[in-house]
């Protein structure tokens, strides 16, 4: 629990925190199936092609508070043409809402026609990036870079991140491209490390929104995991992935069971913390092999020649920030998370032409039993060190996972999403 944030946003503690000049986390607003995706109205602006469209998603409108502001960058091609960005936002941004979303839209700057109009979509980043640290009340600001050809891929995106669904995901940029969409109505969707924390709420996520859930954890979490699928009339498979045969039993049990596996979710991890002086082979073999190895054989298994998963298919892979920018005592840890965000990169367009998606997510600072742990001052720093000012929670990364996951986001593979708040930590 975290006290501070509990205390700043208390009738005393406001006032004590803005005289003492101390941060001041924001109360996140977080999803709830009664309200909409977005539950406000959004203030379009720009002149690219990309702003229809955009008024087609979302309710646009004008209005004397805003839910969310959008911008189309996509047809500014000279650096001088920036000045479109200040003037839209500057005026603006004192009537978002308590937690709204600034979204920029952009171009490829690999498909932009000239060096001036590349320089220029750079720039759009690091504009966003900025503007991300400098929103206050739970705003958050994302950056999506649109292909040319990305057509309706568009509207899963926007959606996501003008949503409540994004609360813990500031300062991203998202590539769209053209995708295919997903398998519509009822998905089989499988979890690994189900049991608990993250994995749990993934599961509970995935369930919510209409998929036959199956929760996979190690026999020794045998009743914890009953547990969560009961909860969610889902069904559990006991299984340790780094055995040898773990893949084909998973294989065989999807295909006895359901004839197919719409989404895969990688989360299984362990940590074995220790310096590297004086980690044992055993601490540094076990890490490797639960987060990196064995997402590695489940993945050949499933799209193996006539495998389970077929065109609309999604496998999104837990990493860590950790993975990003490293950690102190974790180099077992970092290096396979690492290894996840390789893996992701390079299997994407592999299957690509299959219809398949392939994406991660990559969590900073998780409000868990395995942060909870931590000793009192690392996890006040680990709180604090992002532009939200606070821990995520497990639903957090559930959500971003459920994104990846869906039918509409085919237009977004290879993509490694941090769900950190805009950590300082590798940004």
């Amino acid at each position: 629990m975290d006290r501070y944030a509990t205390f700043a946003n208390s009738s005393v503690g406001r006032r004590v925190v803005r005289r003492a000049g101390l941060p001041q986390p924001a109360r996140l607003k977080r999803y709830s199936p009664d309200q909409p995706d977005v539950d406000g109205p959004v203030l379009v602006g720009g002149t690219g092609s990309a702003a229809a469209r955009v008024r087609d998603i979302v309710p646009a409108d004008k209005a004397e508070r805003y839910r969310g502001l959008v911008f189309d960058a996509t047809a500014l091609d000279d650096p001088g043409a920036l000045r479109e960005l200040h003037a839209f936002f500057q005026p603006h941004l004192r009537d978002l809402l308590p937690n709204g979303r600034v979204v920029v839209l952009g171009t490829p700057p690999t498909a932009s026609t000239s060096v001036r109009a590349a320089a220029a979509q750079q720039a759009i980043d690091g504009f966003v990036r900025s503007i991300a640290k400098e929103l206050t009340r739970g705003g958050t600001a994302n950056l999506l870079y649109l292909a040319p050809d990305c057509g309706d891929a568009l509207a899963a995106p926007i959606r996501f991140l003008l949503s409540t669904r994004s609360a813990y995901v500031s300062g991203q940029t998202i590539m769209v491209e053209a995708g295919t969409a997903g398998t519509e109505g009822p998905r089989v969707a499988a979890v690994t490390g189900a049991a608990r924390g993250i994995g749990a709420a993934i599961l509970k996520t995935l369930a919510r929104g209409g998929a036959t859930v199956v929760g996979i954890d190690v026999p020794a979490a045998g009743d914890a995991l009953a547990d969560v699928v009961n909860d969610v009339r889902g069904s559990a498979l006991q299984l340790d992935l780094t055995h040898p045969d773990a893949p084909q039993r998973l294989v065989r049990h999807f295909t006895e069971r359901h004839g197919r596996l719409d989404v895969l979710v990688h989360n299984a991890g362990i940590t074995r913390d220790r310096t590297l002086a004086r980690m044992s082979e055993d601490e540094w073999n076990s890490v490797l092999a639960v987060n990196l190895e064995a997402q590695l054989a489940v993945n050949d298994a499933v799209l193996s020649e006539g495998g389970l998963m077929g065109s609309g298919g999604r496998i999104v892979a837990v990493s860590s920030v950790s993975g990003i920018a490293g950690n102190r005592g974790q180099t077992n840890y970092a290096a396979s998370k690492a290894g996840v965000i390789g893996m992701v990169r390079a299997l994407a367009p592999v299957v690509r032409g299959r219809g398949i998606t392939v994406n991660g997510v990559a969590p900073g600072f998780i409000e868990t039993a395995m942060t909870a742990k931590m000793p009192t001052a690392t996890r006040a720093v680990g709180r604090r060190l992002n532009s939200l000012g606070q821990g995520g929670l497990p639903v957090d990364v559930a959500e971003a996972v459920a994104f990846l996951a869906e039918p509409g986001a085919g237009g977004v593979s290879g993509a490694v999403l941090r769900v950190c708040g805009q950590s300082m930590i590798g940004a």
